[in-house]
């Protein structure tokens, strides 16, 4: 049961990140314009002199610092996050399974998909409790030290993303303020669909998860090369011999 429920959260953490990617990608073959944080990283990008890749890993390294230093758990998910998106991302552009948009309402249509999309993207992984994305981690901070709704805390420092990026020499337009402002409702709409209360989602950070898992190991050696321990509860082991067939309680 309990590795069932684990392989249960994982897969909703993959998926969850695939669908982010899958929205990501959405928005950009609107091609109505770069997403607030692409903005922003392209704008970084240029006044370091770096490459866009190197800047958005740059920005999600200085955002996961600053997360730590509020005390929000940063955790297996982030990690994911930080590799995964960008990675399933990649391989949905090389297959070019999605088209790019000729037209505004088409590319309108196309960027509200993908927005609800990232949405719902986002209610599966950090509902599997392994750690929010870096963003997602920021809008959860600003969520719960203020008291605001997450989709308006999402729309501010989308907002600010796009501004500073805009500031720093980034490409915006019109998809740039639709995404700014537009998440921030998708993610509203969505979270109030599910009944998804982000506040009250505990986050476990890295050694959280090493330690919950190590403490609830199926198996474990015992230093006997013929009988391993199989751990039933905190209390109590079954020593179980492979060769001898013998099984006997160990208290």
């Amino acid at each position: 049961m309990f590795l069932y429920r684990e392989g249960l959260r994982i897969a909703r953490l993959a998926g969850g990140l695939f669908l982010f990617a899958l929205g990501t990608v959405m928005t950009i073959q609107a091609n109505l314009g770069l997403s607030p944080w692409n903005v922003f990283h392209q704008g970084v990008s240029f006044r370091l002199g770096i490459s866009f890749g190197t800047a958005n890993i740059a920005v999600a390294a200085a955002l996961v610092a600053f997360i730590v230093l509020v005390g929000e758990h940063v955790g297996f998910g982030t990690l994911c996050d930080m590799v995964l998106v960008g990675a399933f991302a990649d391989i949905l552009i090389f297959a070019d399974c999605i088209p790019e948009m000729g037209f505004f309402f088409s590319g309108l249509l196309m960027m509200t998909g993908g927005l609800f999309v990232m949405a719902v993207a986002s209610f599966f992984y950090m509902g599997a409790g392994y750690g929010a994305g870096p963003r997602d981690s920021l809008m959860v901070v600003m969520a719960r030290r203020t008291g605001r709704p997450v989709g308006l805390c999402r729309a501010l420092i989308e907002g600010a993303a796009a501004l500073c990026g805009w500031a720093l020499g980034g490409s915006a337009g019109i998809g740039t303020i639709i995404a700014a402002f537009g998440i921030g409702i998708t993610i509203q709409i969505v979270f109030a669909l599910l009944r998804f209360n982000v506040r009250t989602v505990r986050q476990e950070s890295f050694f959280e998860s090493w330690a919950r898992l190590k403490a609830r190991s199926t198996y474990y050696w015992n230093g006997n090369p013929d009988c391993f321990h199989l751990s039933t509860n905190f209390s109590g082991d079954k020593c179980i011999s492979s060769q001898k067939g013998c099984i006997s309680d160990k208290k």
